[in-house]
């Protein structure tokens, strides 16, 4: 019925929804919580923080296992474990076991960026594989859309244990499904049948498919990769966590226009990554030309939105205008640190630099949130144009220098 390239596609896509669907089945059960439990809303952040904090932990780790192991067993067993986790809720009779299973959760949680990334890497032709990334990008972001109305139904419909019981059930056949369909992943880009060294597209994989294999991660390009990732989450979570408020009482917009105008960069935040999955597949080997070119257009044009006086009409459409923006240059991000990796290691090199997204998502709301108490809302969006600007030059000294590095060990 499918393809080979579209059942990769859709199975590991289904695996990614559920990733991010789960890691948003918790706040919605917060109210719930509270009363069943009586304990404080700021002990009920902390089931979110294990969770989050555990998996951006154990990434890096993750891809290392991933890398020597494969990824197959990890997809099976991470799957499993973070549904299982989830299912296992509806029984708890403290809160301390809500803890336990947060944090086991988001330990299986941590497998699916290196091991996802492999596989893709591994399985998807070169010439669809920015559209592969962007399904992956899609996935997730429509897991983190639709938790919270389905688990909100679930449990003010049947109770808050039957909506746990009911969504991490969910997550079991997906678990079949990897097993029964892991014949058709392959893992790496040396893995794929006819794939030879410097098949992918790059001097520097040219010259890590003969060289000295060695860690990938403690060297300056993965570093400004790293940051690269982190700086785009913390401009995004700053956008998310306080453009009602900022637009509220800096540019005196009501609280129903100012949703609208969050809804409209988060939507086209969506809408942009599967655009950018087309866009990245015919720009060639120019992903970083377009993640620029992307990336400068959201920053500038949040950058007005936070400088001039607009009308709301306006508002509303520079937010969704920088938001598919954004979204699109997601795509040619992933594929810029594809192409920089080692091959062989892109597990590891994919766990480490995507650990600086639940990161930079943690450090941004208290900082951004001290600028409104002390009066200065209406640097909050400067202060995300400048985030925005500065990531682009974490990713393209990071592109640089992993281009370089395989002349220079040459030159050796």
């Amino acid at each position: 019925m499918f393809d080979k390239t579209t059942r990769v596609n859709l199975l590991i896509g289904t695996g990614h929804f559920f990733s991010h669907f789960y890691i948003l089945t918790l706040p919605p059960l917060f109210f719930a919580w509270h009363e069943t439990f009586d304990v404080s809303y700021a002990w009920l952040g902390a089931s979110v923080a294990l969770m989050a904090g555990t998996t951006a932990v154990l990434q890096t780790p993750a891809g290392y296992l991933v890398d020597k192991y494969g990824a197959k067993i990890f997809l099976i067993g991470g799957t499993a474990l973070m549904a299982a986790s989830v299912a296992a809720m509806a029984a708890a009779t403290s809160y301390w076991h809500i803890l336990v299973l947060a944090t086991l959760s988001g330990a299986g949680n941590a497998v699916f960026h290196p091991a996802d990334y492999s596989v893709l890497s591994g399985s998807i032709p070169r010439e669809r594989l920015g559209r592969a990334f962007a399904f992956h990008l899609f996935t997730g972001h429509l897991g983190f859309a639709l938790a919270p109305p389905i688990v909100v139904f679930l449990a003010l419909t049947f109770g808050w244990r039957a909506a746990v019981l009911a969504v991490g059930l969910l997550g079991l056949p997906v678990v079949v499904a990897i097993i029964l369909q892991s014949s058709i992943l392959s893992e790496q880009p040396g893995d794929r049948e006819g794939d030879r060294p410097g098949d992918r597209g790059d001097k520097d994989e040219k010259a890590t498919a003969t060289g000295p294999k060695r860690s990938a991660i403690f060297t300056r390009p993965m570093l400004l990769f790293f940051a690269f990732f982190m700086f785009g989450a913390m401009a995004q979570a700053g956008v998310q966590s306080w453009l009602i408020t900022v637009l509220q009482s800096v540019n005196g917009i009501s609280l129903e226009m100012a949703s609208w105008a969050l809804t409209a960069f988060v939507g086209g935040t969506v809408v942009g990554v599967l655009a950018g999955g087309w866009l990245a597949d015919l720009s060639g080997a120019r992903h970083l030309l377009i993640a620029s070119v992307l990336i400068t257009a959201s920053a500038m044009l949040i950058l007005a939105v936070g400088t001039l006086s607009l009308p709301v009409l306006f508002i509303v459409i520079f937010l969704g205008v920088s938001g598919s923006c954004f979204g699109a240059s997601r795509v040619s991000r992933d594929i810029i640190v594809k192409n920089a990796a080692p091959r062989g290691q892109i597990g590891v090199v994919f766990g480490f630099v995507s650990a600086g997204l639940p990161l930079g998502q943690a450090i941004t709301p208290v900082p951004f949130g001290y600028l409104i108490d002390q009066g200065y809302a209406e640097y909050v969006l400067v202060a995300v144009a400048a985030i925005l600007m500065l990531s682009l030059l974490c990713g393209g000294g990071a592109n640089l220098g992993a281009r370089a590095a395989p002349d220079k060990s040459k030159a050796e």
